[in-house]
């Protein structure tokens, strides 16, 4: 089974998306998601996470609190939360195609509009229905 840990990282009530890239082949292409990604050998969740978000948008994060862990018959996904505690100028992205924070509003409508796609982009199901899950438990 496919192991990955994703951020839900927050900043004045608003959250941290990644426009993947629009290539086919990769997993959601072209949509908005959390950032994330596979647990490589033995790492724990917590340790892949801070490995994905220095990797994907150079943000070292310290304090990481589990959410939930929501599995299927093919990912099992560990979600973290944490605020955002810099300005979105200074992440520098990595990897996808766009950035940028979402409000409960653009998740709950399901997606955004990206200024480099230049179009309204989906948000992830699965990206979707956890945001909505933490937005409805109001922990921050």
């Amino acid at each position: 089974m496919i192991q990955v840990s994703l951020a839900i990282l927050y900043r004045e009530g608003k959250f941290l998306f990644q426009l993947r890239d629009n290539i086919p082949g990769i997993i959601h292409p072209g949509v908005w998601g959390l950032f994330g990604g596979h647990l490589e050998g033995e790492e724990t969740p917590e340790l892949c996470l801070k490995r994905e978000l220095i990797e994907e948008i150079g943000y070292q994060v310290s304090d990481l609190v589990l959410f939930k862990e929501y599995g299927d018959s093919l990912v099992n996904r560990f979600v973290f939360y944490a605020p955002l505690t810099v300005d979105l100028s200074q992440l520098v992205l990595n990897e996808g195609w766009d950035m940028g924070l979402l409000t409960t509003e653009n998740i709950k409508a399901g997606e955004c509009y990206s200024h480099k796609a230049g179009m309204v982009r989906l948000i992830g199901t699965p990206h979707q229905r956890i945001l909505l899950d933490f937005i409805t438990q109001k922990l921050i």
